[in-house]
Parts: C-alpha cells; sequence; structure tokens
C-alpha cells in the first residue's frame, strides 16, 4: 500500500508531538518506584490556592527543607523525581506547582498534554503571583513537625532565575541554588548565599554571570558559581535522561548533583557568612517586580533536549 504525501507529512509532524508525550516516563517510572512518602498539599495565600508535591526522607533527625521551583515545563515528573532524589538525600522537599489554576479547566500543570504545551502558561504568570507562591510554600515548609528550621531554595531553567530573585525577597533563606538560570537586576537585598550551576555550552544564560558575579561582588554578596563544561541548557534533567546522547550532560549532572548535597550538608551544620564571590569552571572534557532576562526560549530548549 502506498501512503500520500500528504499522509506522510501529517504522520511526520505528528511523530515529535508523540514523543515529547513520553519524553519523560522514564522519571515517572522512577518516582512510582520510590519508597518515600509523598504527598500533595494545598497551599493558601490571600484567595489563592495551589498544589504542592511534598517528599519526606527516610532519616532519623529533622531535615532541612528544599523549596523546589520546576522548569519552565510545570511541575513535570521529572521535576517530581528530582525532588524525589534529594529526598533521598536527606531533605524535605517542597515543590509547588505554580501552574496551580492556569492549566486547562483551571487545574495545573497536570492538565497539560505535554510539557512543552505548558511553556506558555509559564512564562505569563504573574511575577508577585510567583513570590507569593514561593512564600506560601517556604511558610508551608516551616510548619512541618520534622523540618530543622532551615530553608532553601532551588531552582532550574526558568526556575533558576526565580530561585535567584527569590533571595533578593525571602531574608530567612539559608542558600539559594540557581541552575542555569539569569540573576536578578538588583541583587542588594541578598542575605543568603547564592550557588550557580551552569553549563559550559549555553552562552544565552552563561554570557549574563560575570555581570551578575560583578553585581554580587559589589554588593559583598556570596556567589559561587561553577560552569560545567561541555553540558547544555538543562542538563541535570537531560543527564540522566536514558535518551541523552551528550555525555558532558551525564558529567555536569553527576557532579552538579554531588556538589548540591555536599553544600546542604555544609548547611545543616554550618551558619553562612558573607563572602567574596569566585568562578570556576569545571574542566571535564519581597522584589518580584525586579527586571529579570527570560530563562527559556523554545528553539535553545530543543537543542538541548
Amino acid at each position: 500500500m502506498r501512503l500520500s504525501a500528504q499522509t506522510l507529512l501529517a504522520a511526520a509532524l505528528l511523530l515529535p508531538a508523540a514523543v515529547s508525550a513520553h519524553a519523560q516516563d522514564w522519571a515517572k517510572t522512577r518516582l512510582n518506584a520510590s519508597p518515600r512518602h509523598t504527598e500533595i498539599v494545598t497551599l493558601t495565600h490571600g484567595d489563592r490556592s495551589l498544589k504542592a508535591f511534598v517528599v519526606y526522607p527516610e532519616v532519623k533527625n529533622k531535615a532541612t527543607v528544599v523549596v523546589l521551583i520546576h522548569e519552565i515545563f510545570g511541575l513535570s515528573d521529572w521535576a517530581k523525581e528530582m525532588a524525589d532524589e534529594l529526598a533521598a538525600a536527606g531533605y524535605i522537599v517542597v515543590a509547588p506547582d505554580l501552574l496551580s489554576g492556569a492549566g486547562p479547566n483551571g487545574a495545573g500543570s497536570e492538565a497539560f498534554p505535554t510539557p512543552q504545551q505548558a511553556m506558555p502558561a509559564v512564562s505569563a504568570l504573574n511575577a508577585d503571583q510567583v513570590t507569593a507562591d514561593l512564600d506560601a510554600a517556604a511558610d508551608y515548609g516551616k510548619t512541618i513537625p520534622s523540618s530543622n528550621g532551615k530553608t532553601v531554595v532551588a531552582g532550574f531553567c526558568w526556575g533558576g532565575g526565580k530561585s535567584f530573585a527569590f533571595a533578593t525577597h525571602r531574608k530567612d533563606l539559608s542558600a539559594a541554588f540557581v541552575f542555569y538560570g539569569p540573576g536578578p537586576a538588583d541583587v542588594s537585598t541578598i542575605s543568603a548565599p547564592v550557588y550557580g550551576f551552569y553549563a559550559g555550552n549555553d552562552a544565552r544564560i552563561g554570557a549574563t554571570v560575570p555581570a551578575t558575579t560583578e553585581a554580587m561582588k559589589a554588593a559583598h554578596k556570596k556567589f559561587e558559581p561553577v560552569t560545567y563544561d561541555g553540558a547544555g541548557h538543562g542538563f541535570m534533567r537531560a543527564g540522566e535522561d536514558p535518551t541523552n546522547t551528550v555525555e558532558a550532560n551525564k558529567t555536569a549532572r553527576t557532579e552538579a548533583f554531588a556538589r548540591l548535597t555536599k553544600l546542604l550538608k555544609e548547611i545543616d551544620t554550618t551558619k553562612h557568612t558573607a563572602a567574596v564571590t569566585h568562578h570556576r569552571s569545571k574542566n571535564r572534557t519581597h522584589n518580584a517586580k525586579t527586571p529579570e532576562i527570560d530563562c527559556h526560549d523554545l528553539p535553545a530548549m530543543h537543542a538541548s533536549m
């Protein structure tokens, strides 16, 4: 049977959507196999309510709370799986669905057929609302009986920029972890140390790091960015995706996660102090209105997937 050119074209156009729909099945499979306790809780502030995914570690002592900010794809299966991995390392994770109420039929991230289809909705989120949502997540973490009272924020991609911005607003953070996200225009109100994780093959974001470093240094804020050579934007997700073909993404993901957990352990036992900034390269080959650089554009994201 011969297929018409129109039929072949239609099939070709539909194939990427079909692949994208199952692109994170591997993350969902790992999450479903996790032995850790998870909950979906409702957070409120003002007249708004939002959902959050909460994961608890299996530990004897009280733990630091990590507020995890998702990528531009919303609270995807990978974001939840990342939260679970942090819980496996010994931390309580509160991951708010910042798309709560913004999805089809008033739902959240889960209502979008594919993570890619959530991108415009995330880009359109109101900055004040995002900050208030993150405050609600951090406040909720403080009420968890097994919390040790310390809170950090960690964001990826779009969430990386939001993590940096949240540090300009929230004064009780023990640290902010920024994964390939741009810095805010005004860093003067930051009180927590900021740790950056950047991709060597991500000039769109990497080009902003020197100016951010200088701004943080001038403001006498602690900023420690590390660039992982050869890796692309989104390497924390791409580096554990079984379909990844870039070895540098896998290497960067392994090293960055080890660095993240090491820093978290240090936070558990020491107090942070202000320090000058420095920038290393891994050679292995509430001011919500602060203007921010858009962390994502569609072509760049697809190039790194």
